[in-house]
């Protein structure tokens, strides 16, 4: 299958397919150094012991205990978070006249993502305005599948219908004077009794806001990773030439392309599956980080979605169904200890 003609983040930076490569014969091809071969052997089985000793030992590291406990205490601020991360690139989108990603020109979009993109900064009709942006990302999608590369819109927009505006925002500004008796807005206005009904309907389901937000950034991840590098090898080396990659690190092509794209597809498969999810979380932080440094003409406004998802990932943790969630039940009844709470 040609696979050239999928969307991918190159297309920020590259103009034009690279040279064709079957995918097999490229692995086969960079593994048949001795010395790439050894490297990612050895990488690998270091990190299979570094990640089933942890999961066997499961080690108290104080450290760790203080930072759970604190980002126990942001947790009410991911709803801002999101809408920052949702907002901003949508404004950017309207002014640039692209439609959520840089690949697709939408110009006739312009106006609805800027109004959509202030709405979710100001926190106003905060799930009303994620819904609406939701779908046209679906309907775009359902007609762009190059839009596929901003999947990770689909994930922070459908958190923010669970949670709404969180504080501060002018939903929750507004909703304190609606619910106060006797004030003006109180009797005029009936779009803050919808509001509520709404908010009871979607809050036995906010316990999964962690699963929603780790699911859609980990697809998006492992997308990339797959059909980005490893399935499309010829491209990626678009990025490492340009860039003069092998020597920042002196390893072949082959090789930064096949780390890269196995990095990625990890770090998406780990986050569907919800394994050391604030681990991960911290190491998608760090690919994210250095993807911008070492390419400084990737446009970061594609990226803060991304970043903001990741930030909220490890603030909230795991959440339920989550390899994590079920690791840690079964080591509270090994110990004899009553299983914490869902999230």
């Amino acid at each position: 299958m040609d696979w050239s003609s999928l969307p991918l983040h190159v297309d920020y930076v590259t103009d034009g397919p690279g040279d064709a490569r079957e995918a097999l014969a490229f692995v086969v091809q960079t593994l048949s150094d001795p010395l790439t071969a050894g490297l990612f052997l050895g990488g690998g089985l270091v990190v299979a012991l570094a990640v089933g000793g942890w999961l066997w030992r499961r080690p108290t590291v104080p450290d760790l205990l203080v930072l759970r406990e604190t980002l126990v205490g942001y947790r009410d601020l991911v709803p801002w978070m999101l809408r920052l991360a949702m907002g901003l690139p949508l404004v950017g989108a309207g002014f640039a006249g692209y439609f959520f990603s840089p690949v697709v020109a939408a110009p006739e979009f312009r106006l609805a993502q800027i109004v959509l993109g202030f709405l979710l900064l100001f926190g106003l009709a905060t799930r009303a305005s994620a819904a609406a942006t939701l779908v046209l990302y679906l309907l775009g999608l359902a007609s762009a599948p190059r839009l596929l590369l901003a999947f990770e819109y689909a994930g922070g927009l459908s958190a923010l219908v669970l949670l709404g505006g969180g504080r501060p925002s002018a939903d929750d500004m507004l909703g304190r004077v609606a619910a106060t008796e006797g004030t003006l807005y109180n009797r005029i206005d009936p779009v803050h009794r919808v509001a509520a009904r709404f908010r009871s309907a979607v809050g036995p389901y906010e316990r999964y806001t962690p699963t929603v937000l780790r699911v859609g950034t980990g697809l998006t991840f492992a997308y990339l990773g797959v059909f980005e590098k490893l399935l499309d090898p010829g491209r990626a080396a678009l990025v490492v030439a340009k860039y003069e990659l092998t020597s920042v690190v002196p390893v072949s092509e082959g090789a930064w392309i096949l780390g890269a794209g196995l990095v990625e597809l990890a770090v998406g498969v780990a986050l569907v599956v919800g394994l050391l999810t604030r681990g991960t979380a911290a190491l998608a932080f760090v690919v994210l980080t250095t993807t911008l440094f070492g390419l400084p003409d990737d446009p970061v406004l594609a990226h803060v979605t991304l970043f903001g998802l990741v930030s909220a990932i490890f603030t909230l943790g795991a959440g339920p169904l989550s390899l994590d969630r079920a690791l840690d039940a079964t080591a509270r009844e090994g110990s004899g200890c009553r299983p914490e709470p869902a999230d």
